[in-house]
């Protein structure tokens, strides 16, 4: 069994950060067939056969530069002929405001909230990406089933019962994960919102009374989660305090590899 952090992909020198052109060097081709299956029961009534588009997934905390990369991931994909549909946490439109209600009050228990992100994730799984694999698409997905596990299993639920509520979760084609250090997030989050979340500083564990603390402190038990979690799920990790043009060329790089065979 591999260690954490095994499959971590090796940093690129700087001297080849503006050289690559990846939309010339890099051409999409169909994506390679490969059979598609749950991580557990799964949902009824799914054809998993009929499933042959891919499904990507970025995770990462808040400020680790998911949003930048997806972005451009997006624009390499469409512009290279493959339709994408992009999905993420609280992204329902059965649950999402609700959730974002429920939030506000900082009131939520650990199992209601738990609860309230399965849900939206089950709604999204069965409107959005199912149907977009059935039709052939790309999905990205901006976070997955991980990051909804690893904040579970941080707030203390039993490990058997998270596992067994994602069991309905499609295996990813792929899984890579930026790996952004509690400090460096602080300051990107800090820069581009000029404050910390609640939820994400896990204020509602008592770590700390300060919010800069606690946001180090849940930070760092949310990477912990993720290094535990990787021996099983084996998704990459990338490096992701490197200049993003850097992260890019690994993320694209990758793709190719791991989804198209390239």
């Amino acid at each position: 069994m591999s260690k954490p952090g095994s499959q971590r992909i090796a940093r690129k020198p700087r001297s080849t950060w503006k050289k690559t052109n990846f939309r010339q060097q890099l051409q999409v081709d169909e994506p390679v067939a490969s059979p598609t299956h749950f991580y557990g029961q799964g949902l009824p009534n799914v054809d998993t056969e009929a499933l042959t588009g891919k499904l990507i997934v970025l995770e990462g905390a808040d400020g680790s530069g998911r949003s930048t990369q997806i972005r451009k991931l997006v624009d390499w994909l469409e512009g290279n002929g493959h339709a994408a549909v992009q999905v993420g946490i609280k992204r329902s439109t059965l649950v999402s405001e609700e959730l974002e209600k429920a939030q506000e009050g900082n009131i939520l228990s650990h199992t209601t909230m738990s609860l309230f992100y399965a849900t939206d994730f089950a709604d999204q799984l069965e409107n959005i990406i199912i149907p977009a694999l059935s039709a052939g698409f790309i999905v990205i997905a901006d976070r997955y089933i991980y990051t909804l596990m690893a904040r579970d299993m941080v707030r203390g639920m039993d490990q058997r019962w998270v596992t067994n509520l994602y069991g309905m979760a499609l295996v990813p084609d792929a899984v890579f994960y930026l790996d952004v250090s509690p400090s460096q997030l602080i300051q990107r989050n800090l820069s581009k919102n000029q404050t910390l979340d609640y939820w994400e500083s896990g204020m509602d564990l008592g770590l700390s009374r300060d919010m800069f603390d606690s946001f180090v402190a849940y930070q760092q038990r949310m990477k912990k989660a993720f290094m535990r979690m990787q021996r099983t799920y084996r998704f990459q990790i990338i490096d992701g305090e490197q200049q993003p043009n850097a992260v890019y060329d690994e993320l694209i790089t990758a793709v190719n590899q791991t989804i198209f065979g390239a």
